[in-house]
């Protein structure tokens, strides 16, 4: 039985990296009786029946994964946001920073099209650079005009699995491009009339940049807390987290709870304002989502 990665996924296939190449891949039919669905970043067993095609035979065990974008055994994600066109969105990004902390999984912030941005904006994003860099966060702010950069984000995918993600327009696919020119990967203009960008990435696909592996993935701008339960948002808030047990009463909400150690640290200061709202916009969302059956 071989051993690989799958690659990338496309119109049923799986495509499975092994020491001997790529092959185009078919999963088991039992997968589907066994509700198993193999994921880029999978590793995975299978039997060549041709030169470069093959079946699926088993699923190995995943570290984490990640459904919207479908990924699995992922070792960060950068999350990608843009200075303007669209605006800058802390709302978006915190959304992001919960799923992805919620997986346990380290996130990354690029911010880009700085060049693009006007003085104001450029000075509106570099104060949510500093209360992202107090709360522990690695951000970038990116410049096409400034192609040193480069040099300095490169290293960060050096033998690990990323995976892109961002609302879309930001410019993940132009970040990649640029990252690696020989990509060609296709671009799309940001819609006026709309203020956000066309798809143009289909399907998932893990690419060779900065001696890593890093997977470029469908623009969206819809994430849901479907997962999380309200005991489980604030530990999504490293922030939180930390004062979380100063707090009078177990099972505190950091809500409407007296004696409550993360409500004074935002009174002091200590906790950003607008990361404490939308933790209280998210912990309202969780309450009033409609029951799964």
């Amino acid at each position: 039985m071989a051993t690989g990665r799958i690659i990338k996924a496309l119109s049923g296939f799986y495509y499975v990296q092994s020491n001997k190449g790529v092959y185009a891949c078919k999963g088991r039919g039992l997968f589907r009786n066994k509700k198993i669905t193999p994921l880029v970043g999978d590793y995975v067993e299978f039997e060549v029946r041709n030169e470069d095609e093959g079946y699926i035979m088993k699923v190995r065990d995943r570290s984490n994964e990640l459904i919207r974008p479908p990924v699995a055994n992922i070792n960060q994600v950068c999350i990608v946001n843009a200075a303007t066109s669209p605006d800058f969105n802390p709302l978006l990004l915190d959304r992001f920073l919960v799923l992805i902390e919620f997986k346990h999984i380290e996130p990354i912030i690029f911010i880009t099209k700085m060049d693009l941005a006007t003085q104001e904006e450029k000075e509106r994003v570099k104060e949510y650079q500093a209360a992202y860099q107090d709360i522990g966060y690695e951000v970038k702010l990116l410049s096409s005009k400034e192609p040193e950069w480069i040099c300095e984000v490169l290293p960060y995918f050096k033998d690990k699995v990323s995976v892109f993600a961002g609302q879309s327009g930001v410019g993940k696919s132009s970040l990649l491009n640029t990252l690696d020119p020989n990509l060609f990967l296709e671009t799309a203009e940001i819609s006026k009339s709309l203020g956000r960008g066309k798809h143009t990435t289909r399907h998932v696909e893990l690419l060779t940049i900065g001696e890593g592996l890093v997977a470029d993935t469908p623009g969206f701008s819809v994430l849901e807390f479907s997962d999380l339960e309200t005991e489980d948002l604030g530990v999504c808030f490293p922030e939180i987290r930390r004062y979380m047990p100063g707090c009078k009463f177990r099972g505190c909400l950091h809500d409407k709870e007296p004696k409550c150690a993360v409500k004074a640290a935002v009174h002091d200061g200590d906790i950003a304002a607008f990361r404490y709202q939308h933790y209280l916009r998210f912990l309202e969302e969780i309450k009033t989502r409609k029951p799964r059956y």
